[in-house]
């Protein structure tokens, strides 16, 4: 039987949980968490990069948002809101949007699931950066030079997220 679960703390947007000897974070006001793999027809990935407190600094990533999260979209599908996080965040639209595989993001840390989806038939209408709320920059790598890209910025001292590699290997492609 499994134990009883308790709330330790409660924020905004956090909740922290003990279930018998486990402590673990479960995410509130949400359905889910989105990430998506968006390549160019001319084979180029679509990153974002942005500064992530805590770890102190910044982070190269995969588009990727939270599903749920804004009032009276509380039942919005998950690819829905892939659609709509791949166009607040890179100024791309995607013409379809094809699940992956879900699974948890930190299964002994937190209660959070990833849902991967590729994006295709992509094109640009805006100029991406997303929200008030966040200061992300765009970045349109050829897959041909992605890992030389990614080491590079590593080297300046960011980071890389490897949701990058795990979303390409889903989708069968490879980088050089």
């Amino acid at each position: 039987m499994t134990p009883e679960k308790g709330i330790r703390y409660e924020g905004r947007f956090l909740r922290m949980v003990a279930r018998g000897q486990w402590e673990y974070v479960e995410r509130q006001n949400t359905t889910g968490v989105v990430a998506i793999l968006a390549v160019t027809e001319d084979d180029r990935i679509l990153l974002v990069e942005q500064f992530r407190p805590p770890v102190d600094t910044t982070v190269i990533e995969i588009p990727a948002g939270l599903a749920g999260d804004i009032p009276g979209e509380e039942h919005e599908a998950l690819a829905t809101a892939a659609s709509r996080e791949l166009l607040e965040e890179t100024g791309y639209e995607a013409g379809g949007m094809s699940f992956l595989a879900a699974g948890p993001s930190s299964a002994g840390l937190t209660d959070e699931c990833i849902s991967f989806f590729e994006a295709t038939n992509l094109r640009r209408i805006g100029p991406g950066g997303s929200d008030s709320s966040e200061s992300i920059t765009v970045h349109e790598i050829p897959l041909s030079e992605l890992r030389s890209w990614l080491h590079s910025r590593v080297e300046n001292g960011a980071m890389v997220d490897p949701r990058i590699y795990a979303a390409l290997a889903m989708a069968g492609r490879t980088i050089r």
